[in-house]
């Protein structure tokens, strides 16, 4: 796939005034990677995010009509709006948005009628700088901070200016004070908030207001003169000297009013000129991209790992504020009340469990730690753990995953949270079915208990709930074990090996059983749907994160394993439609990644290349890994195989491209893959660095002939956590042909239940 002309340019510009002594990641970063996206086929169903890492707020172009889950697409020619926004997932939509317009000549309020025409060659995007210039020579600029944006408008000469603020889909108030050159206001949109829910803005120009006023999105009601408007899809309208070119500091707070200018003064007072928003911008992303450097490999190669770290880098989104006294607060959308502390929000714990969150206990333990802490109090404010945060509980997809990032975060020496706190909330998740969502609490919890699985068809999507019901559980025991919790680590036990009770023997397949224990009828492994969740069979066989030598057992040693999971990609890519009755986005990109069942595009088979190393064919891992990389991703506006997802197929990437993957969060290990590049430096929170290095590595050696930590022989086929933030140095001497004869010793092959019970 050709480089687009604009991507291009992004890898050759020079690095922004004030940061010029730091190493420019930056410029590899391509904010539009992923945008080609639409209903029917996402190619990363991302947006132009223009943010700091982890900000409460973004801000993107936006070429969807309010309350278009597809917000900026791509292929689209014109733009309608420079949003605030938190969106997370298409699927979800987007909540406390508003947005800001220019136009000239004359004021055009309905965003139909307001949008205007842009090419991709006029367009920047970056991560500390979005610029566009209009067909009209209306140019926009934006440089982020963490709770609002700095923007400029520039009108062309002699044209009059106009600014229209829209309140997008629900209740919004604006005041328009003139002579401050200011309005301030709020909105309350999304799904699924507590009373008193709204986002304060503030906003202050650097130019006169010349004419003003308020304007309603329903009817396109414009009133000249009028300061004030409240209601549904209330905002406003300003006009400018003819040819101005208008700055505009914004910030925005869950909290108060007062707050939003506080943000405001804080993040953006002494800046006056975006050029200094965005030197300092660049300046905390070039830290944060700094973390991992890598080296060899090509400029395509570095644009796509740094695109992907940015993606990764921006889940979950800080949902707190500070306070006069610098101390973290926050309106909690559990309970509608603020509370003192750290609050986070916008991820799905079904995605990001798996690999978002392993790297951010890598990366920003600090961070981590306060994330714990922040899900135990969700669980007090709404009765609750977190499963699907947007921002506040949504209860979506499958599983209890709250209890993975507890334990992954304990035994990887992240001790904030106070363990029998999270036992307890998890027991009572495991116990009980909440109002919201499938993963709040658990469909067919009492089933699982009794008859050992979750019968299908009573409950929809019973088997995959069966075989992630079982992993949370070992979760909780390996929680319990780990803080020697007697009582929670004999209740977890029990049910940590459900998995066994949906295999069957006689298909070789994970399946659908009845509550009388038949197995479900007319089965055929490349039906979707039915028990599976957005996948099937070959998809489901490999969800045995917990006890991996415990399915090779089950499917008949460890040939017959590596003989099925060398049929995911040597089969056909057929698709049945099964329960979705039609072909969903899902199906479509596995068939175009030609890769045989294998559906990287959704994460329950993105860990399953990794399983060759528990069978003695690690090298086909190498191998598997090093492909789907090359194949499957890159930095342009089509550069991911599905939806991207909080973070998660970027942050699959990420560790991957270092050669190694999180298969089982839960346990402090990493098992290898192929690193993409020949040199990795990761630099920790601790100050120490931890050092990849691949000798002779290119795109035909990927695999591992040997391998030294610290300058002694290491053969196993996999890392731990402690080894890595200890700092210190992983060699692999890499060539063309696999060597068949490394990682072969019981205690070479990664963690498995079965192995050490």
């Amino acid at each position: 796939m050709k480089l687009k002309s604009v991507f291009v340019a992004l890898l050759l510009g020079l690095s922004a005034a004030g940061y010029a002594q730091q190493q420019d990641l930056v410029r590899y970063v391509n904010t539009l990677q992923g945008t080609n996206s639409k209903h029917e086929l996402t190619r990363g169903n991302t947006y132009p995010t223009t943010a700091l890492p982890f900000g409460m707020h973004t801000w993107t172009p936006q070429t969807g009509r309010n309350g278009d889950g597809w917000k900026y697409q791509y292929f689209k020619d014109k733009i309608r709006g420079f949003q605030q926004a938190h969106q997370c997932s298409s699927w979800t939509n987007d909540y406390a948005v508003f947005s800001l317009m220019p136009g000239i000549d004359q004021l055009q309020v309905d965003e139909n009628a307001r949008e205007l025409a842009f090419s991709h060659a006029d367009e920047v995007a970056r991560p500390d700088y979005y610029k566009v210039k209009f067909q009209n020579q209306i140019s926009t600029e934006i440089a982020p901070t963490e709770r609002g944006a700095h923007l400029r408008f520039s009108y062309p000469k002699g044209r009059k200016g106009f600014l229209v603020l829209d309140g997008y889909t629900n209740i919004s108030g604006v005041t328009i004070d003139a002579k401050k050159r200011k309005i301030s206001g709020y909105v309350n949109n999304g799904r699924g908030f507590k009373p008193g829910f709204k986002s304060f803005f503030v906003m202050f120009f650097d130019q006169p207001i010349k004419k003003f006023g308020t304007w309603e999105n329903r009817k396109q009601t414009v009133h000249a003169d009028s300061t004030t408007a409240e209601g549904l899809g209330k905002g406003a309208w300003l006009e400018f000297a003819a040819g101005s070119t208008v700055q505009v500091k914004v910030a925005s707070s869950y909290i108060s009013a007062a707050q939003a200018e506080l943000n405001l003064s804080r993040e953006l007072g002494a800046a006056k000129k975006l050029e200094q928003t965005q030197a300092k911008a660049a300046a905390v992303w070039n830290a944060s991209l700094g973390k991992i450097q890598v080296e060899g490999g090509t400029e395509a190669d570095k644009a796509t790992f740094y695109s992907c770290f940015f993606r990764a880098s921006l889940f979950s989104r800080k949902f707190y504020e500070l306070d006069e006294k610098g101390q973290p607060y926050y309106f909690s959308p559990y309970d509608g009340k603020v509370h003192q502390g750290y609050m986070f929000t916008d991820t799905g714990f079904w995605d990001t469990f798996r690999a978002q969150f392993p790297l951010n206990a890598m990366l920003h333990p600090e961070m981590h730690g306060r994330y714990m802490n922040a899900m135990l109090d969700a669980y007090d404010q709404c009765g609750w753990l977190p499963s699907w945060s947007f921002p506040s509980e949504a209860g979506s997809m499958i599983g209890n995953h709250a209890i993975s990032l507890f334990a992954d975060a304990w035994v990887k020496g992240i001790r904030t949270f106070d363990p029998e706190r999270a036992l307890k909330a998890y027991q009572h998740e495991a116990n009980n079915k909440g109002p919201w969502g499938p993963a709040n609490g658990r469909d067919g919890w009492k089933e699982y208990y009794q008859i050992g699985y979750v019968p299908y068809p009573k409950y929809r999507e019973a088997t995959a709930k069966t075989l992630e019901y079982a992993y949370d559980d070992f979760c909780g025991y390996q929680l319990a074990t780990q803080t020697n919790n007697s009582f929670f680590a004999d209740v977890f036990s029990r049910n940590m090996y459900n998995y066994r009770n949906v295999y069957d023997k006689s298909s070789g397949f994970m399946r659908g059983r009845d509550v009388d224990g038949q197995w479900t009828k007319n089965f055929d492994p490349v039906e979707w749907g039915g028990p599976f969740t957005e996948g099937n069979a070959w998809h489901y066989q490999w969800s045995v994160f917990q006890d991996t030598e415990g399915l090779i057992n089950l499917m008949g040693g460890n040939k017959a394993f590596t003989n099925k999971l060398d049929s995911v990609f040597s089969g056909p890519n057929t698709v049945k439609t099964g329960t979705y009755g039609g072909m969903i986005h899902e199906m479509t990109e596995m068939v175009m990644a030609n890769m045989g069942q294998y559906a990287h595009g959704n994460q329950p088979i993105q860990h399953m290349v990794y399983l060759y190393n528990y069978a003695n064919e690690p090298w086909k891992a190498q191998y598997h890994a090093r492909n789907v990389m090359a194949k499957l991703y890159d930095a342009t506006e089509n550069g991911y195989p599905g939806d991207e997802d909080q973070g998660q197929t970027s942050s699959w990437y990420v560790l991957s491209a270092l050669g190694f993957y999180s298969v089982t969060p839960g346990v402090d290990e990493y098992v290898f893959g192929s690193p993409a590049f020949e040199k990795t430096s990761i630099k920790l929170e601790n100050g120490k660095t931890f050092t990849v290095l691949a000798n002779g590595n290119n795109k035909e050696n990927v695999y591992i002939q040997s391998a030294t930590l610290n300058g002694k022989p290491y053969t196993k086929n996999f890392i731990r956590h402690a080894d890595i933030v200890n700092g210190g140095t992983l060699i692999f001497e890499m060539g063309p042909k696999p060597n068949t004869g490394r990682g072969m010793l019981s205690e070479d092959k990664p963690f498995s239940l079965t192995a050490v019970k």
